[in-house]
């Protein structure tokens, strides 16, 4: 009787059969492909053994051959890599899918058993990843930096001008949109936020003028009603908008944050914010230079006394030589204007910015206010008083504009019999100014984060550096820091003088600031090869002179 346990049965057999065979061919396929041609072998051989002779061939024609051999199972080698490589691609590719596949089956947020660190994880899906940017992002919350350096600034923009420090191939400080990418990512963030404000959710702010119970009175917002704008790109995660819309001769505003992580643009929040009781202190430390705060007082009336009226003016002034002018000009806008919004705070010492600075915030008595630290060589428009009141927030947020500093108008009006009014030489032209990215005096913060920051570092006496450890200690904080452009500040041109009494950190600074100050590239550079460019045109005139009449 057969062994069934060993007896296969024939469909079997046949099988192991056809393998068996094809495992043959195989081999012998195999034997082919590595068998050198009968060309090779003849010429492989000994030449003693092949043709009779005494051998044709040395040593370098068969390492030739050999070379030859090795660059060929080289070739095989990378093309079978190649191979592997496509196959562990679509192995991938396919495992991706299956795992995207068993995320969607599996509960969503907010379901018994999901890790609080999810969030940290490799998202899910796209929306909880782009949620996760946002968190990444300065948006909510300031970041720690270690150095000015580290700072992504802000650019500014209104419905028709963009003001730029990265100036790019144009090297204008301020145009329009050029590229057509740009200037439709701009509207798109317009539009996306007026369709918030118009149609706004439940968690967003109240509407000014409307309530719960009259819906119909809500007002609509145009694009005619938007004032001003910020971006910044934060290149590994997206870009962050802050909008501003207000009506005509209208105190509120409307505040929508808009956040692009590389994708479709998403909501952060939109808020109501109310500027109409929000007084700013103008801080301004003072030595001499009378007549520079004689011509400061007068943009000051024109802006702050006549137009915004939510201004006081703290003059901290050093020393007794032009005191008395600066009281006089103080008590003549006074009687004028019937404003009394102002305080002389005369110092008996060295001039400090620093120093100055930090006696007018203490000075202010009556709670926490917004404080502008500024320059009496500082002129300012009254759209910038409101980028101010935005832009800073107690506890949250300060603001370092960056100022448009003016060129010599000595040298950028050279081919006038005179330079024009300071008011006509308020432009942003490469040729008129420069922004001075490298300045962080001018600012906007509260009273509150001045005194909890610790303020000035009063040991540092004269000029400059005392800015920079400020900046520096809001940079580590946990406060939000906006640094951008801002088109209604300027820094008018004053000669410079760098004492020998400065520091030599104070001193460079000084000399680069002189130096950035007086003209343009262009213009120094005509300046630099004058006698040059004279000697040319004698030549030139030579040549016309000594050419003989045709």
């Amino acid at each position: 009787m057969p062994r069934r346990g060993l007896a296969m049965p024939s469909r079997a057999r046949w099988l192991f059969l056809g393998l068996f065979l094809l495992l043959v061919l195989l081999l012998f396929a195999y034997l082919l492909e590595c068998t050198p041609p009968a060309s090779d072998l003849t010429v492989a051989l000994p030449g003693g053994l092949v043709g009779g002779g005494d051998g044709g061939y040395g040593k370098e024609h068969y390492q030739g051959l050999l070379q030859e051999q090795e660059e060929r199972h080289l070739s095989r080698a990378a093309s079978l890599k190649r191979q592997i490589g496509q196959l562990k691609q679509e192995l991938q590719e396919m495992g991706e899918r299956l795992k995207l596949l068993q995320e969607r089956k599996e509960p969503g947020p907010g379901v018994p058993g999901l890790s609080d660190q999810a969030k940290d994880q490799e998202p899910g899906d796209l929306l909880e990843y782009l949620h996760s940017q946002i968190d990444k992002a300065e948006v909510s919350a300031g970041a720690r930096f270690p150095s000015e350096y580290a700072v992504v600034p802000f650019e500014s923009f209104t419905s028709s001008k963009v003001y730029q420090l990265e100036t790019g191939l144009t090297r204008h400080p301020e145009e329009k949109p050029v590229r057509k990418d740009r200037r439709d990512e701009l509207v798109e963030a317009v539009e996306a936020a007026l369709d918030i404000i118009n149609n706004p959710d439940e968690e967003d702010g109240a509407d000014d003028g409307g309530d719960d119970d009259a819906p119909m009175q809500r007002q609509t917002y145009s694009d005619l009603h938007f004032t001003e704008g910020l971006y910044r790109t934060e290149r590994d995660k997206g870009t962050l908008y802050e909008l501003f819309f207000a009506k005509e001769d209208s105190s509120s505003f409307r505040h929508v944050t808009l956040f692009r992580p590389f994708g479709p643009l998403m909501k952060v929040r939109s808020t109501a914010v109310e500027t109409q009781g929000v007084v700013i202190n103008v801080i301004v430390p003072l030595a001499g230079r009378v007549e520079t705060f004689t011509q400061f007082l007068l943009n000051f009336r024109e802006v702050c006394v006549q137009q915004d009226r939510r201004v006081h003016l703290t003059v901290v002034y050093f020393g007794h030589e032009g005191l008395q002018e600066v009281k006089s000009s103080l008590v003549k806008l006074s009687s004028e204007e019937s404003f009394s919004n102002y305080s002389l705070l005369p110092v008996d010492e060295e001039f400090s910015r620093g120093r100055g600075l930090d006696i007018g915030a203490h000075a202010w008595t009556r709670g926490d206010v917004l404080m502008f630290f500024c320059d009496v060589d500082i002129h300012f428009t009254l759209d910038f008083l409101n980028t101010c009141r935005l832009h800073a927030s107690p506890n949250k947020r300060v603001f370092y504009p960056v100022v448009f500093s003016l060129y010599n108008p000595a040298i950028v009006y050279g081919n006038l019999e005179q330079p024009p009014p300071v008011d006509l030489q308020l432009n942003h032209k490469k040729e008129a100014g420069f922004w001075r990215d490298f300045g962080f005096g001018m600012t906007c913060q509260y009273r509150s984060d001045f005194l909890n920051i610790g303020g000035f570092d009063l040991d540092v006496k004269g000029w400059g550096v005392e800015d920079v450890h400020l900046y520096r200690k809001y940079l580590r904080s946990d406060l939000i820091v906006t640094r951008t452009p801002v088109a209604g500040l300027f820094h008018l041109w004053h000669e410079k003088r760098c004492v020998d009494e400065l520091t030599p950190e104070q001193y460079s600074m000084c000399i680069q600031s002189k130096a950035m100050n007086e003209a343009s590239h262009s213009h120094l550079g005509m300046l630099v090869f004058q006698e040059e460019i004279k000697a040319h045109l004698r030549k030139q005139a030579f040549k016309t002179r000594s050419k003989p009449e045709g």
